[in-house]
């Protein structure tokens, strides 16, 4: 029995707080809580089951989105038709980054954002990421392009932020000569 998660609204104030580090292990309510985001996500990326279910296709949720101020963060990438690969990472963070910038050249969504939002978001190209898995044990992820877009976009959630702050509201779009577009 599959049941939709309730994500919150960008005019949820919750979304604009900062999340508390977590102590591992991990409690039962958040590995029950991070296997209904898996299935939610990636269920939201086949085109039946996200239009049986009414999901708006989304490759990333943070704790914060269902109003836990927790730093955990699930990214569901499908790198094949059909093959999923799912990253659970707890206390995440950056801490190293290319200088090269990169832009998703659709612009970027977020399931806590129900309109359209114009604009290219700037993210850097490749990241490494740290942090502690669902079995609490010590990671490090070398991320690239559209993947490392994605994790910074659930990072910055973590810390508060919602990916439109990140456009430049005088110049919301970029040419291929100012940042590679991907």
């Amino acid at each position: 029995m599959f049941k939709q998660l309730k994500i919150l609204d960008e005019k949820d104030k919750r979304l604009r707080q900062i999340s508390k580090e977590i102590t591992l292990p991990l409690s039962k309510q958040d590995k029950e809580t991070i296997d209904k985001i898996i299935k939610q996500l990636t269920y939201s990326q086949i085109e039946e089951l996200s239009e049986k279910y009414d999901l708006r296709p989304g490759m990333g949720l943070a704790f914060p989105q269902l109003g836990i101020l927790k730093r955990i963060i699930v990214v569901v990438y499908e790198y094949e038709e059909g093959k999923f690969e799912n990253y659970v990472v707890v206390n995440p963070k950056i801490i190293s980054h290319s200088e090269e910038k990169v832009a998703l050249e659709t612009g970027e969504g977020c399931l806590s954002v129900n309109r359209e939002v114009d604009g290219h978001v700037p993210r850097y190209a490749r990241i490494t990421l740290t942090g502690y898995d669902i079995d609490g044990n010590k990671l490090s992820l070398r991320l690239r392009e559209e993947l490392a877009v994605a994790f910074q976009h659930e990072v910055d959630h973590l810390n508060g932020i919602l990916f439109f702050d990140k456009i430049n509201k005088k110049k919301p779009f970029y040419s291929e000569n100012e940042i590679r577009l991907i």
